[in-house]
């Protein structure tokens, strides 16, 4: 897949198959007009093509607001967007001067100049432009002046799914992440770099490899224990993560840990990824080190049934 910046010059594509979004956590539903897209591209021996928008709207739009969590970054979105088999993502930087284009200037300059989309496929509800004037309706009453076909994804076929960011956000919230992997169609998943703790695990019998994310906006799931598969130096281990401000310790600030069971290697620095398997145990404060590292050992047992198959 090629990745092209909203300011580069997109190259000749012929027979383009577009379709536009936020697609964030490219889950079952955004799957269905995906696979769509690519199926209509190989169909017209054209090309099919992704247009999103980074950073997401409510960013830049809503700047005040604090609540919004994304279920992926741009990179993992665009991996997943590789796996199900899109050509092009132009990624298109989301400004407040981009927000005030209107829908008809957005379909001559991106659509129909810079594209030369042969077909648009969008889903049920899409729109844009300048206060979301832009409608499945208004672009097939203009398809023909635009040059191109329009096909909309009806709303049954995408709620037949029944899925949506939404609550695959609320399923995370509430420590729910077998739900959401159900949604998702795979393991929620984090990545980050491994940086230096109290070692306090270490004491306890329990090494943990602290994890820093360096985008503030990613969806951290509820605080408590999972079962959890880690990879890191390109392999996959079994583990346990602790999610929270650690009260027992008396912690204050809100850390990710994980212990990797039958590992021992020093990896600071090095980037690591997470996939919640199932929530084990809402975070406690414990009365002392004793009864906490007894519950460690009950965590390690049940995480060790959970993950027999992994």
């Amino acid at each position: 897949m090629v990745i092209i910046e909203g300011h580069q010059a997109i190259p000749d594509l012929s027979n383009a198959v577009v379709t536009s979004g936020t697609f964030d956590g490219v889950h079952f539903g955004h799957q269905k007009i995906l696979k769509k897209i690519v199926k209509t591209a190989q169909e017209l021996n054209g090309k099919s093509v992704v247009l999103t928008f980074w950073p997401h709207p409510r960013f830049v739009l809503f700047p005040e607001e604090k609540t919004l969590k994304l279920l992926t970054t741009f990179e993992e979105k665009a991996k997943l967007l590789e796996e199900v088999g899109i050509d092009y993502l132009v990624k298109v930087e989301f400004t407040k001067a981009f927000s005030q284009l209107s829908s008809e200037t957005f379909i001559q300059e991106m659509l129909v100049e810079q594209l030369k989309t042969k077909k648009l496929i969008i889903g049920y509800d899409h729109r844009f432009g300048k206060n979301r004037t832009g409608s499945f309706e208004y672009l097939k009453e203009n398809s023909g002046r635009f040059g191109f076909e329009v096909e909309e994804i009806p709303r049954q076929d995408i709620d037949d799914v029944g899925v949506s960011s939404t609550k695959i956000r609320q399923a995370l919230f509430h420590g729910e992440v077998d739900l959401a992997a159900e949604y998702l169609g795979r393991k929620y998943s984090i990545s980050g770099t491994v940086v230096k703790g109290k070692k306090i695990g270490t004491e306890l019998g329990f090494p943990t490899a602290n994890i820093q994310v360096a985008e503030d906006f990613k969806l951290i799931p509820k605080d408590g224990a999972y079962a959890v598969s880690v990879m890191v130096n390109d392999r996959w281990h079994k583990g346990m993560l602790n999610v929270g401000v650690r009260p027992t310790v008396g912690g204050l600030h809100r850390v990710i840990e994980t212990h990797l069971f039958d590992f021992d290697q020093q990896i600071y620095d090095q980037p690591i990824q997470v996939e919640f398997i199932q929530h084990l145990r809402n975070e406690k404060k414990f009365d002392s080190l004793e009864e906490l590292k007894f519950q460690l050992e009950k965590d390690k047992t049940t995480a060790l049934s959970l993950l027999k198959e992994y």
